[in-house]
């Protein structure tokens, strides 16, 4: 039985999302709109904000990025890392999923789709950027909305928890090589003090930042509340810094949007076989170790689910504002709710299935009701 909760974040195991998370897909479409909109009456300014960057990293990005990215973060306590071994066999399969599988799986999709089936219907110079995109988007395990699949399955806290830590250390090391692996690998050129930097301002500037913050605030007898408030006080700021970045984005690729919207389409096909099948993948291997169902769902769900806010400024970083990279990582964005909303409704539909194989504990024998975030 799980040792209860100690995380700060105080919502009930039955956690609900929240209106912008729920309705994400909507503001995504409606950035698409504004952000055409604004391209064509104001190009200038779009141009001008595009020129403010240092090493192909444009700052006014990387600026919205930290605004997105920290306050996610805070919510993450490293010290669970010391929780790994708890359930290593769901650990196990996520870390297999995540980077032996999803990435690869991801180009193989990508090279069939984009470069073979689809390539008639796509612009040619923009098809090496289409899959470029695709492999950055599934090689960022997902970080933050995370903690709302897995409140949504009754997943174990201190499986999610730890295995976001575990995750996020991992991605320091292994994202730049894994992405310049499989771009090589696509004969895309790689620009390596790009996407070093990229690393570096993304994850490992946002990670050191947000500890040594979560630090400070959990350093006072009132901790839990002083995060909590601070919390509070930044998530609309990140959502704002969401929304901004992807106003620009679609900005610049308006133009390519309007004269070919079937693009959309034919890249979300790709992504949406990929979430299907890492998710399918995770759930039938923790089920064949005989994981707990509380932790099997929300190992399906990192295994499925993409940081995105990371793959769509490295898209930017390395190809630029009007690259089919940056479109590519963006439909994830569009994509990303409705479809993790439907792997979250097998897993819940499935637990007297998932539970019938003999040895696996039950949910009353793995997550007590007592358990809360």
């Amino acid at each position: 039985m799980s040792i209860p909760c100690k995380t700060s974040l105080n919502t009930n195991n039955r956690a609900r999302m929240g209106v912008f998370e729920r309705y994400l897909t909507l503001w995504v479409a409606l950035c698409i709109v504004v952000g055409i909109t604004l391209g064509f009456a104001i190009p200038a300014a779009f141009h001008t904000l595009a020129a403010i960057e240092i090493a192909q990293i444009n700052l006014p990005v990387a600026l919205l990025v930290w605004l997105m990215i920290i306050p996610m973060l805070l919510k993450i306590d490293l010290h669970a890392l010391k929780n790994v071994g708890e359930h290593w066999r769901g650990i196990g399969v996520t870390l297999f999923v995540n980077w032996a599988i999803k990435p690869f799986s991801m180009a193989l999709l990508g090279w069939f789709f984009i470069a073979y089936l689809f390539r008639d219907w796509l612009p040619a110079e923009q098809i090496d950027s289409y899959i470029a995109g695709l492999i950055i988007l599934a090689a960022a395990p997902c970080t933050a909305m995370v903690f709302v699949w897995s409140g949504l399955t009754r997943g174990e806290p201190h499986f999610t928890l730890s295995q976001v830590a575990l995750n996020d250390v991992i991605m320091i090391f292994a994202f730049a090589p894994i992405v310049a692996l499989l771009l090589g690998i696509s004969a895309i050129t790689v620009p390596w003090d790009t996407l070093l930097l990229s690393v570096l301002i993304y994850i490992v500037i946002p990670l050191l930042v947000a500890s040594l913050w979560r630090k400070h605030l959990l350093a006072n007898a009132d901790k839990p509340q002083r995060l909590q408030a601070t919390l509070t006080i930044l998530q609309p700021w990140s959502l704002m810094a969401l929304l901004a970045t992807l106003v620009l984005l679609f900005g610049f690729q308006g133009e390519q949007i309007l004269e070919q919207p079937l693009i959309i389409a034919l890249l979300a096909i790709p992504i949406l076989i990929q979430v299907i099948f890492n998710s399918g993948l995770a759930y039938l291997l923790n089920r064949a170790v005989k994981s707990p169902h509380c932790v099997a769902g929300p190992s399906a769900l990192i295994g499925a689910s993409n940081f995105f806010e990371l793959a769509v400024a490295t898209a930017i970083a390395l190809f630029g504002f009007n690259s089919g990279a940056a479109l590519a990582t963006v439909v994830g964005v569009l994509i990303e709710v409705p479809v993790m909303l439907l792997a979250v409704a097998v897993v819940n539909r499935s637990v007297d299935w998932y539970e019938s194989n003999d040895g696996i504990q039950s949910y009353a024998e793995c997550c007590p009701e007592s358990i809360h975030w």
